[in-house]
């Protein structure tokens, strides 16, 4: 099969995007548009303008004409995993739209005569599980329970593009540091409300990246060839929750004296539940051996880009 010429980060490029309009979407989208390159947002309708492909992925269908001519594709389309209560349907929900999305585009990729170099998979942290106190990185086995065996399915989903000669990065996100929307999203308005507190006993380590860095983390993967595989993208110092609640106090100057106990956050929550409760010690041993460097690495760091 006949491969493009590889670019260089300073080449403009035509990049597609699918989740283009979700809090992390947008931003990539943006920023690629500010540095001048041609971005093609796919849609779950049909395309109304030159910028658009049309895409299904519960039907297992994407316009692969229109992504005729692309040199990377990023993917980061699914369903919210805190967008709402967990119960079986939401969850089949969750699955489906992560490893039929994937199955979709990267199906599409491989039956271009010429297809792009790269598709960078957006994935998650989910993959490891409950690591406890002990880090991980890339090399970790998948750890057990729902969001571990929906991660590898999710993986899988993208063989038809890497057995087409494209190079796969997965994009293993971790919570991203914003108040625009995401799970920070939800709890920069409670903390401002001096609502705030540590979730359990706030001994559950979160491994967290600034909205910045993981636009810039994506773009690292794009235009990095020696980039394939798993890629975790989370700060270098994962802290606790307890950590997490005491500098969001602090940035934003308001009290964090309550905790909210863990039956309410399985009544709240359903199965999500033990996710939020769950510790996640991820490290980005790749992404750092690399070359990337981090513009907000600490917790501070992060809480203050986002806040101001």
């Amino acid at each position: 099969m006949q491969r493009s010429a590889p670019r260089t980060p300073s080449t403009r490029r035509r990049v597609a995007v699918t989740g283009a309009s979700g809090l992390i979407g947008s931003a990539l989208v943006r920023s690629l548009r500010a540095d001048g390159h041609d971005v093609l947002r796919l849609v779950r309708r049909p395309a109304r303008t030159a910028d658009e492909v049309e895409w299904d992925p519960k039907r297992l269908y994407v316009d692969a004409a229109g992504l005729v001519g692309v040199d990377a594709v990023v993917h980061l389309a699914g369903a919210g995993v805190g967008e709402r209560r967990w119960n079986e349907a939401y969850k089949k929900e969750i699955r489906d739209s992560r490893v039929l999305g994937t199955a979709a585009v990267s199906q599409a990729l491989a039956s271009l005569a010429d297809p792009p170099e790269v598709l960078v998979c957006g994935t998650a942290l989910g993959w490891y599980g409950d690591t406890g106190s002990r880090a991980v990185d890339e090399s970790a086995p998948a750890g057990s329970g729902f969001l571990p065996s929906v991660c590898v399915e999710w993986e899988a989903a993208a063989a038809p593009a890497e057995e087409a000669g494209i190079r796969v990065a997965y994009a293993r996100t971790g919570l991203v540091v914003a108040r625009e929307g995401g799970a920070w999203g939800r709890l920069f308005p409670v903390f401002r409300a001096g609502l705030g507190g540590r979730m359990g006993d706030g001994r559950q380590y979160w491994s967290f990246i600034s909205l910045h860095d993981e636009v810039a983390a994506l773009r690292h993967l794009v235009d990095t060839p020696s980039l394939s595989g798993p890629v975790n993208l989370t700060a270098p110092d994962p802290v606790t929750n307890r950590e997490v609640t005491a500098t969001m106090a602090r940035v934003l100057k308001r009290p964090a004296l309550l905790t909210v106990p863990a039956p309410a956050l399985k009544l709240v929550l359903g199965d999500f539940a033990g996710d939020v409760l769950g510790s996640q010690r991820v490290l980005p041993g790749r992404l750092t051996e690399s070359g990337f460097t981090f513009a907000f690495p600490s917790i501070d760091d992060a809480i203050r880009a986002a806040a101001h």
